[in-house]
């Protein structure tokens, strides 16, 4: 499908089981449990429910436990990788998507257990295979990061 004739397709929400069809991360690293708000060529939103079972909560830190930052901007290029499969269709699903750049990443507060984080993404610009969003990470309607992500969809 055409990404002219795929903008504004939208999808209400798909489930892990569907994201993990649409992106090839497993557990521990798919870092999203669900998406939803997807719209085709524009923007979807992740959702990672966070629990103190997190392997990475084992050392990051034991007796105050924080989501790293670098696991949260991978949630974005995670979240960012499903509109991209969305919007290009079967034919892309499960390929892989690699990080070109980070920039602008801010973080305004810690992610902890029990929180559930909404990974807001929107399509800045593509052009063939690179494409350029830019995210938010939510926790109850409050931005806790942001970045803008610019990777490359692998052709092979």
């Amino acid at each position: 499908m055409s990404e002219s004739a795929a903008q504004g397709r939208t999808i209400g929400a798909v489930d892990v089981m569907r994201v993990m069809e649409m992106i090839p991360h497993r557990y521990p690293f798919l870092l999203i449990d669900k998406a939803v708000d997807l719209i085709a060529d524009v923007s979807a939103v992740g959702i990672k429910n966070v629990s103190i079972n997190e392997a990475f909560f084992q050392g990051h830190f034991a007796r105050q436990p924080v989501m790293p930052g670098v696991l949260i901007i991978e949630a974005m290029a995670q979240t960012a990788a499903v509109l991209v499969a969305h919007t290009l269709g079967k034919a892309a699903e499960g390929k892989l998507v690699y990080f070109m750049s980070v920039d602008g990443a801010r973080f305004r507060r810690p992610v902890v257990p029990g929180d559930q984080m909404r990974v807001h993404v929107t399509k800045d610009r593509n052009r063939g295979s690179v494409w350029k969003f830019n995210g938010e990470a939510k926790v109850d309607g409050n931005v806790v990061a942001e970045a803008t992500i610019t990777a490359m969809i692998r052709d092979d």
